[in-house]
C-alpha cells in the first residue's frame, strides 16, 4: 500500500506487579486479569478461539493468500528491536489530538491508558469494533428500559461465542478476549463510538453482494479482500454462508479485518452516512453476580488484602471470572448460560457511560443500484478507488517472476535409511532439518516431515519449513501438519477449541511463540516457496465442497504417513526422529495400527532422567513443575503412549543434550569450515541467539535449542566417530493430570519400560562433524536467499527456467 512510513508496534516484555503496579512496555499478550511479569500465561479467554483449519491458522496465513499475494518489503521483526506496542502508542498520541480505532482486544489501547492519563486529553475520540448491545428482536429497546440497578438486562443470544455459547451467550470475540481492557476504555472519560454486531449483522454478505464484488476487483486490495471472503465462504461448513446465523457469529471474527485503512471514514456528530446510530448508556461487564465472593475465579481479588489496581471491594469486578470454556458456574441445565463476561450491556446508574451506537446498516439512497445497503456499495467504491492503492502484490513486485520447484535428482542413487522428521518448529528443529538435508541421501533418505503444533510455535509456521526445503532443493519432501492440541487437551464438544493446560508454560513474547514464528527474525531471508499452507479443501477429504484449488490441500500427519506405507519397498521400514512433543506419533499409534508397522526406530529427542533431586528439568514458567523436559511436558500423555509401546524407543534425554550446548564452541567450528548459504545462514541464527543469551534474562533457555540438533547428528552419524554410549534402562513417565509432575521420568525396576538411552557423547566430535556437514557443498543450497530470489526475479536472465536435475 506504499506505507512503510507507518509506524508497527509489537508486543513487550514488560509485567504488571500483584500490587497492581504496571511496568513499562507491557506486551498484551494477556489479558489483564492474568497479566504478571512474563508473557507467559493462561488461555482463559483466548481458548474460545478455534486454533487450526478455521481459526488462527487461516487468520495467521489469511488462508494462504498472505505469501502467495502480498508483497515483501524491507521491514521485519528483530528480537527486541522491533518497537513495542506501548512505545507505538506513546509516540503516536504524544504528538498531538489523534483518533484510535480498535479491531480487536482492547488490552494495549486500555493498558496505554491507565499508564499515561496526562496523554488521554490527546486522545479526541476512539472507535471499537465488536461488543453486543440488543438482540435483534429487541432493538426498540432504549435507555428508558434498562434496569435501575446496575444489573444488566441481558439480549436473548445476542453474542457470537460460538464455540461456547452455552457458558456465555452474551459476549462478542473482541470484547470477551479482555472485558476489562474493555471496560478501561469504554470507561476512560475519552469519547467512543461501538460498532457491535447490532449492527455488523444488518450487513450479511449475501449472494448479490458477493457476485457484484466479484466483479469489481480493479485494485490489488479488493482482489486480496475478495479472496480472502471467497475462501471463508468456500470452506465454510454448510450450503447456508449467506443466511446461517452462524455468519453473524463466526465471520464477524474476521470481517472487520478485511475492511482496508483507508476505509476509516467514521465521524463525531451522531450521524452517519452508513449506520443508524444511537446514543446509549452501556458497561462492560468484567464479572458475575454475587460480588465479593471469592471463589479462586478471580486474580483482580482473590488472596489479595488490597485488590489489584485499587479496585472496590464487593464491586463490579469482584465477582466470578469466566474461568474459559464449559466453566460449570457458567452453565444452566435447560437454561442459557448465566456468564455474562464481556457483555456489552444497557444499564442506568453510576456504571453507565454514554456510547454512540451503530445499531444498523442504511439502505442504499440510490434506488437504481442492485445493492441495498449503503456500505455495501460505498466499500467497493472505496477498494477500487484508483488513489492510495496498493502499488503490487507478490507476483507483480518482481517484472521476471515464475514459480519454480526444485528437485534434486536421485536417478542411480542408492537411498540410505528411510527417515520421517517430526519436529514442533523451534529453532533448534530447523538447525536440525539444515543438518538432516546436508547428509548424503546414501546415508539418509529423508522421506517427509510431521508437523506438531502443540509445541514452541504456532501451526501457520509451516510455511517457514516449506522456504527452508525450497532453499535446499527439496521441494519433494512431504509436509505434514499435525493435530493443534495435546492429547486431553481438545475440547469434547467443539473440537476447534481447547485448554492450554501445558502449553501455557511456552512465553507468547520474546524466546517464544513470537520469535519461534519468525526464527529469530530470519524467516524472512529464505527464498519464498511456492509451496505453502493452504485453506483449499476437497470433498475427497470431508470438506463440504470443493474450493478452486484442491491439489493444493495441506496434508495432514496421518495422511503422509499412509502414503509413505504405501510407497515402501517390501520389506522396507522408516526411522522416525521426533523433536518435540509426541502428539503426532501418540495420535497414530491410537488411531491406525496398520500404519505403526512400518516404523522401526524411534528417536526421541527430549525427556529428563530424574536421578536425584539436584538434577532439574527446563519446563519454564511452571514452577511446581521442577524435573520434568519441555517435550514431554507439552504433550505427557502422548509421551507416555509413545514409550510404553512396542516400538524400539532411543531416548536422547536432556542431561547429555547439555553437553553439547557450548555456544562458542559450534560457532567458532562453524566460521572455520566453507561457508556454503546453509552454514552462513545456521552460523548467524547460533550467533543471535547466544548474544541475546548473553545480555537479556528472556533468553537464558537458548542452550535448549542448541541441544536440540543432538538427535540429527546420532541418526545419521557412526556411533563410533562421537563415542556414543547407550544403555537401557526401565523408565515411567507420569501422566497424571498433576501439573507439578506430569512429563516427568523416573527409573522404575519392577514398572518401567526397558528403553534404549544415550548416556554420553563427545561434544568436541558432535560439534566437529555438525559444522562439517554444513560446510560440505554436496547437496548445498538451490538459491541462497531471499535476496537472490530477488535479484533472479528482476533480470530478464531468468535462472529460474528449470529445475534441478
Amino acid at each position: 500500500m506504499g506505507r512503510d512510513d507507518v509506524a508497527v508496534g509489537v508486543g513487550g516484555e514488560g509485567g504488571i506487579l500483584e500490587n497492581g503496579k504496571i511496568q513499562q512496555n507491557v506486551g498484551g499478550y494477556l489479558p489483564i486479569i492474568q497479566q504478571g511479569i512474563g508473557t507467559a500465561g493462561y488461555c482463559r479467554y483466548r481458548q474460545a478461539i478455534p486454533i487450526g483449519l478455521g481459526g488462527l491458522l487461516d487468520v495467521d496465513t489469511a488462508y494462504g493468500f498472505r505469501k502467495s499475494f502480498l508483497p515483501q518489503g524491507r521491514r521485519r521483526y528483530y528480537p527486541l528491536q522491533q518497537p513495542t506496542v506501548q512505545k507505538v502508542l506513546i509516540d503516536a498520541i504524544s504528538a498531538g489530538p489523534i483518533n484510535v480505532l480498535i479491531t480487536g482486544a482492547q488490552t494495549n489501547v486500555a493498558i496505554f491508558l491507565m499508564n499515561n492519563p496526562h496523554l488521554k486529553k490527546n486522545v479526541e475520540h476512539i472507535y471499537v469494533m465488536g461488543g453486543s448491545v440488543r438482540s435483534k428482536s429487541q432493538t426498540s429497546w432504549g435507555p428508558q428500559n434498562a434496569s435501575s440497578s446496575c444489573q444488566s438486562r441481558p439480549c436473548s443470544d445476542c453474542g457470537n461465542l460460538f464455540t461456547d455459547s452455552t457458558s456465555n451467550p452474551y459476549a462478542e470475540f473482541n470484547i470477551f478476549l479482555d472485558p476489562f481492557a474493555a471496560y478501561q476504555v469504554i470507561h476512560s472519560g475519552i469519547p467512543v463510538t461501538l460498532v457491535p454486531l447490532d449492527a455488523t449483522s444488518t450487513i450479511p454478505i449475501t449472494v448479490n453482494y458477493f457476485d457484484m464484488f466479484e466483479q469489481n476487483q480493479r485494485t490489488f486490495e479488493a482482489q486480496y479482500c475478495f479472496k480472502s471472503l471467497k475462501m471463508a465462504r468456500d470452506t465454510w461448513y454448510n450450503d447456508q454462508f449467506d443466511k446461517s446465523g452462524y455468519w453473524h457469529k463466526k465471520i464477524n471474527i474476521v470481517k472487520p479485518r478485511l475492511l482496508p485503512v483507508k476505509y476509516v471514514n467514521l465521524i463525531n456528530s451522531g450521524e452517519n452516512e452508513y449506520a443508524e446510530m444511537e446514543y446509549m448508556n452501556i458497561t462492560v461487564v468484567t464479572s458475575n453476580e454475587p460480588y465479593g465472593v471469592s471463589d479462586g475465579s478471580n486474580p483482580l481479588f482473590d488472596g489479595l488484602k488490597i485488590p489489584k489496581f485499587n479496585l472496590t471491594k464487593g464491586g463490579v469486578h469482584s465477582g466470578h471470572v469466566q474461568m474459559g470454556l464449559r466453566d460449570p458456574f457458567c452453565i444452566v441445565e435447560n437454561e442459557e448460560g448465566r456468564c455474562e463476561d464481556g457483555y456489552t450491556a444497557e444499564v442506568s446508574c453510576t456504571e453507565a457511560v454514554r456510547v454512540l451506537v451503530a445499531i444498523r446498516a442504511k439502505p442504499n439512497r440510490d434506488s437504481n443500484s442492485s445493492l441495498d445497503r449503503e456500505f455495501y456499495k460505498r466499500y467497493l467504491d472505496v477498494l477500487n478507488r484508483p488513489q492510495q492503492t496498493g502499488k503490487f502484490n507478490f507476483t507483480t513486485q518482481f517484472p521476471y517472476y515464475k514459480d519454480t520447484l526444485y528437485t534434486p535428482d536421485l536417478r542411480g542413487k542408492k537411498l540410505g535409511k528411510n527417515l520421517v522428521f517430526d519436529m514442533d518448529m523451534s529453532v533448534g528443529d530447523f538447525l536440525a532439518l539444515f543438518y538432516l538435508l546436508k547428509v548424503p541421501v546414501e546415508v539418509i533418505n529423508l522421506k517427509a516431515i510431521l508437523v506438531t503444533p502443540t509445541g514452541w510455535a504456532n501451526a501457520a509456521t509451516i510455511d517457514v519449513i516449506y522456504d527452508l526445503l525450497h532453499m535446499m532443493g527439496r521441494d519433494d519432501i512431504l509436509v505434514g501438519l499435525g493435530d493443534v492440541f495435546a492429547m486431553k487437551q481438545e475440547d469434547l464438544i467443539f473440537s476447534g477449541v481447547g485448554d492450554c493446560k501445558y502449553k501455557k508454560a511456552i512465553p507468547h513474547g520474546s524466546g517464544g511463540l513470537l520469535d519461534s514464528d519468525t526464527l529469530y527474525g530470519f524467516a524472512r531471508d529464505l527464498p519464498r516457496s511456492p509451496r505453502r499452507y493452504t485453506a483449499e479443501n476437497s470433498i475427497e477429504f470431508g470438506a463440504p465442497r470443493n474450493t478452486d484449488h484442491p491439489e493444493l490441500r495441506q496434508p495432514l500427519a496421518k495422511e503422509i504417513l499412509e502414503n509413505i506405507s504405501k510407497s515402501l519397498d517390501p520389506g522396507s521400514k522408516i526411522t522416525v526422529l521426533t523433536n518435540g512433543p509426541l502428539t503426532n506419533l501418540a495420535n497414530i499409534i491410537l488411531s491406525d495400527k496398520n500404519i505403526s508397522t512400518i516404523i522401526q526406530d524411534v528417536c526421541i529427542v527430549g525427556g529428563h532422567i530424574n536421578y536425584d533431586k539436584g538434577d532439574k528439568g527446563n519446563v519454564m514458567n511452571v514452577p511446581s513443575n521442577e524435573y520434568a523436559e519441555v517435550n514431554m511436558f507439552l504433550d505427557p500423555s502422548a509421551a507416555k503412549i509413545l514409550l510404553e509401546s512396542k516400538f524400539n524407543i532411543t531416548l536422547i534425554p536432556l542431561s547429555i543434550q547439555r553437553k553439547v550446548s557450548m555456544f562458542p564452541k559450534i560457532i567458532e567450528r562453524l566460521r572455520l569450515k566453507k561457508k556454503t548459504p546453509e552454514a552462513v545462514f545456521v552460523r548467524r541464527v547460533l550467533s543471535r541467539l547466544h548474544r541475546l543469551q548473553k545480555m537479556y534474562r528472556r533468553y537464558q533457555h537458548m542452550d535448549t535449542f542448541l541441544g536440540e540438533i543432538l538427535g540429527a547428528v546420532i541418526v545419521s552419524t557412526d556411533h563410533c566417530i562421537l563415542n556414543a554410549t547407550f544403555q537401557t534402562k526401565p523408565i515411567k513417565i507420569f501422566a497424571t493430570g498433576v501439573e507439578s509432575e506430569d512429563g516427568q521420568i523416573i527409573i522404575d525396576e519392577k514398572q518401567g519400560k526397558p528403553v534404549k538411552i544415550l548416556e554420553n557423547v563427545d561434544p568436541s566430535a558432535y560439534y566437529d562433524v555438525f559444522a562439517h556437514q554444513l560446510g560440505e557443498e554436496e547437496q548445498s543450497a538451490v538459491i541462497g536467499s531471499f535476496d537472490d530470489q530477488r535479484q533472479i526475479w528482476s533480470t530478464p536472465t531468468n535462472g529460474t527456467e528449470s529445475a534441478i536435475g
